[in-house]
């Protein structure tokens, strides 16, 4: 007969796997914990979708085009999330002044508006995650998650 394994309430085993699946339930925890701050208002974002807004917001004007190259997604999905974020009144276009084949996207009054509460929601998620640790160990976890980085990005 076949034994089930319970590894999720064993505290005392430590292996690679485990290292992984804390990093991916904190990831979790810090995205529910900032887009909270939107889930009680009109604008229900996703994590792509503040990407989005984070592009156009830092980098106004430019093209569905430039956050492709910029992101590496595909060209499909860019325009569903820009065609939504348009439909919502986050993002604007407007025709390229020199090149009116082009259309250049900018958030809206609202769009910023949501991106402001997504930054100030991420300094509090962030401050809230790391208290209690000292500067030392901030540093030490910042190095610890850079190599891990590193190890995954390796050809």
């Amino acid at each position: 007969m076949f034994k089930s394994v319970d590894k999720v309430n064993h505290a005392g085993k430590h292996g690679e796997d485990d290292v992984l699946d804390l990093v991916h339930t904190v990831m979790h925890l810090y995205r529910s914990q900032q887009y909270q701050v939107l889930r009680d208002g009109p604008h229900d974002i996703t994590h792509m979708e503040s990407k989005v807004l984070w592009f156009f917001g830092r980098h106004p004007g430019s093209t569905q085009s430039d956050i492709v190259a910029h992101s590496g997604r595909d060209k499909a999905q860019m325009a569903r999330l820009i065609k939504g974020l348009r439909e919502r009144g986050l993002l604007e276009a407007r025709a390229d002044e020199a090149d009116r084949r082009n259309t250049n996207l900018f958030l809206t009054d609202d769009g910023v508006a949501v991106q402001r509460a997504l930054s100030q929601q991420a300094k509090k998620v962030s401050a809230k995650a790391v208290a209690g640790l000292s500067g030392e160990e901030r540093d030490q976890l910042r190095s610890l998650l850079q190599r891990v980085k590193i190890n995954l990005a390796a050809e």
